[in-house]
């Protein structure tokens, strides 16, 4: 018996170095838990879908995220992140606030374009893309006020339905976490109004709603952000397009914020 006793605790012993020592310690978020094969084609919209309901709040002081969509000064954001707001400024260096100078807020969806003087880089959009299945995505911003970012899956289409002070329901994407910034623990508020990244680089949508004990992320489809875009005329632009994957998707995120792609959105609502 003793013998046995001790072939046992080898055993044991040997598997746990096993694991310590396979790890990656400048890995920046646990490896992904759902495999890396893409699935089929999402399948349009339906009264089917899956309903988010969210409750729309009167406007207080906060922080979100936006990104540039030019280099002539046009960020987009969530539209809960600046609607109400008396003064929006974007942080572009430590303690360094540009003022906004105009706010354009989409009236049936969560969006609303941000007019600074110039904004210095710009991502790259990708909204024609087919959307797949299992589909890796990057979400980048400042979730509690901080850098960081969330690796996540593509799950399905939803229908996020709005209460309180506004009414309404838009169609979105859900998406499944896999893995975030080590040490990001808890909700991921700030980070709304941020880009959901693809493999290549190309951002896909705009992040609007999370779910934190489901573990889920709700973004606007490519196809809403396309119409918001249109609709007030802006002139995209292709920016420097930096490839994710889910051992890379943390410096790449700090190269996007560096380079003011993705910068932090503060709102007060009184002076």
């Amino acid at each position: 018996m003793r013998f046995l006793d001790v072939l046992v605790y080898v055993v044991a012993l040997g598997a746990v170095l096993l694991v310590l020592f396979a790890s990656d310690s400048g890995q920046d978020a646990p490896p992904p838990m759902l495999p890396e094969e893409e699935g089929p084609l999402l399948p349009p919209s339906s009264v089917f879908d899956e309903q988010i309901l969210i409750q729309v709040e009167s406007p207080k002081d906060g922080l979100g995220t936006a990104f540039a969509v030019n280099t002539k000064g046009q960020w987009v954001t969530a539209r809960h992140v600046v609607d109400g707001c008396e003064s929006v400024s974007l942080l572009v260096g430590p303690g360094q606030y540009v003022p906004v100078e105009k706010v354009t807020v989409d009236p049936n969806r969560d969006l609303a374009l941000i007019t600074t003087g110039r904004s210095p880089s710009t991502v790259s959009l990708n909204l024609d893309a087919p959307l797949r299945k299992g589909a890796r995505g990057y979400h980048v911003g400042y979730p509690q006020g901080r850098p960081g970012e969330v690796a996540a899956t593509l799950l399905s289409r939803s229908k996020l339905v709005s209460r309180g002070l506004r009414n309404g329901q838009e169609p979105v994407l859900a998406w499944a976490e896999i893995g975030r910034t080590r040490g990001l623990m808890g909700s991921l508020g700030g980070i709304s109004g941020g880009p959901v990244f693809d493999a290549s680089g190309s951002v896909l949508g705009v992040i609007v709603a999370e779910s934190p004990r489901r573990g889920r992320i709700y973004t606007t489809t490519p196809v809403a952000l396309g119409s918001f875009l249109e609709s007030n005329g802006v002139q995209v632009e292709k920016g420097e397009q930096l490839a994710f994957d889910v051992k890379n998707y943390g410096p790449q995120s700090d190269k996007a914020r560096r380079k003011l792609q993705v910068v932090k959105v503060a709102c007060r609502v009184s002076e």
